[in-house]
């Protein structure tokens, strides 16, 4: 398994029908059968690799960003940034 990016974990609606942000996740593809799974950030999980982790998925390739799109998983971009500084550091920046 290869981690390749992350997404929040899915957690309903606010009472405004605006979808709440969940926890921050880890997507990894498996390299044998190319599947995804989708995992927990440990909190001895070092964030500056997660960050990493991050920054090289916006060099994924538009087929695996497509079957991601399939499998109905949200990659992170750029916008949630901010979010996922966050989640890891407790704080805005």
């Amino acid at each position: 398994m290869k981690p390749i990016g992350l997404t929040f974990k899915k957690e309903g609606l606010d009472k405004y029908g605006k979808e709440k942000i969940g926890e921050l996740m880890l997507i990894h593809l498996c390299l044998t059968c190319q599947d995804f799974s989708i995992n927990r950030i440990a909190a001895d999980d070092n964030p500056e690799m997660i960050l990493h982790i991050f920054e090289e998925s916006k060099n994924l390739d538009q087929g695996l960003l497509d079957k991601l799109s399939d499998e109905k998983i949200k990659i992170l971009t750029e916008s949630e940034k901010s979010e996922i500084l966050t989640q890891l550091y407790g704080k805005k920046s």
